[in-house]
């Protein structure tokens, strides 16, 4: 099957649990994954490759990137490198501290597939 006639469909999920907050009254980033998604890798297209990577990320309290990185790896280094990058140039809503806007690490899973 040519790739141009592939579907492709990318799905990322913001996890939000307990065990992301290091304070009880904390509440991680967020973003809107309808409005942030990573195109995928040519070479990664072309190999079938698939899978979800799960990600950290430190999210300041003005909603940009401070940092990340690669938890679980998808098994693929194009589709880890490719996640990573998209996700961090989202916006993200910040997460708080005690109600206030904060820097936070929060957890993102990606998952690459192929239809």
């Amino acid at each position: 099957m040519s790739t141009n006639k592939r579907w492709l469909s990318v799905f990322a999920a913001v996890l939000m649990s307990g065990a992301t907050a290091a304070y009880a009254g904390e509440v991680p980033a967020s973003f809107d994954a309808k409005n942030c998604k990573a195109e995928y890798p040519k070479a990664s297209l072309m190999n079938e490759e698939q899978g979800t990577v799960s990600m950290m990320f430190l999210v300041k309290a003005d909603g940009t990137v401070a940092d990340s990185k690669v938890e679980k790896s998808s098994g693929f280094k194009n589709l880890d490198k490719a996640a990573i990058k998209a996700i961090s140039a989202c916006k993200f809503k910040p997460g708080t501290k005690d109600g206030a806007p904060a820097e936070t690490w929060t957890k993102v899973d990606y998952a690459w597939k192929l239809d």
